[in-house]
């Protein structure tokens, strides 16, 4: 991904990252509170076709009707499960390394998903970050159909605490890396929100990077018990 400036981190209560794929490296930032995140790069094999692109949008994402009381305490996520993709993947959480950039999931695990624990846990007020290789070296992974997801499409969360938080997807849009709209993506909100990322778009085999990203826009529809 396009590298930009990325100030040491202060560990707010809620921040960002950004996207993941193939070669998922993400300029994230949380815009509220003026912390940039960038996302390393993990090198794919680029194999693969162009994928149909996500609905792309300069226009805001619309205001979901949402329960503003419907607000989780913190509990970091253990396991997403997105039935109309068939994905049902562990999580792992995401810290950023000595130069403020985020580290990526591991390389060599397909079904994994990633979530920036700097950031609102899911069900918390805020958008949680969530981000996911569209491929790596051996083949397709966790987050290759995120295209594919429509508005109205559920995605379960279950967290530590045993609650299973249900978010409603709003949008998927594609950006490019270029002019990511990190204040859409990363600005806090009053309400429960989700971001899911990935990569996107052409794959350019000198760079070693996808040209976008994916992202899921998802507003937290309600709870159980697990």
């Amino acid at each position: 991904m396009t590298a930009q400036k990325s100030p040491e981190p202060t560990t707010p209560p809620r921040t960002a990252s950004k996207p993941m794929g193939r070669a998922l490296l993400w300029p994230a930032a949380a815009a509220a509170l003026g912390a940039l995140l960038m996302y390393n790069s993990v090198e794919g094999t680029g194999g693969s076709e162009p994928r149909p692109a996500a609905v792309a949008s300069a226009a805001p994402t619309p205001a979901a009707p949402v329960d503003e009381t419907l607000v989780l305490p913190r509990s970091a996520p253990m396991r997403l499960s997105i039935p109309s993709i068939a994905v049902d993947a562990p999580f792992t959480t995401l810290t950023l390394d000595s130069k403020g950039q985020l580290n990526p999931p591991p390389g060599d695990d397909n079904n994994l998903v990633g979530w920036y624990k700097g950031g609102a846990s899911p069900g918390e007020s805020g958008p949680a970050i969530v981000a996911g290789h569209v491929d790596t070296k051996t083949g397709p992974a966790v987050f290759q159909l995120l295209y594919a997801l429509t508005p109205g499409n559920t995605v379960q969360i279950t967290r530590e605490d045993g609650v299973v938080a249900t978010f409603v997807v709003d949008s998927v849009e594609e950006f490019s890396k270029a002019d990511f709209p990190d204040d859409r993506v990363y600005a806090d909100t009053p309400t429960p929100q989700l971001r899911l990322i990935t990569c996107g778009g052409v794959y350019d085999h000198q760079a070693k990077d996808y040209s976008d990203n994916v992202v899921v826009f998802a507003h937290l529809d309600s709870t159980s018990t697990g």
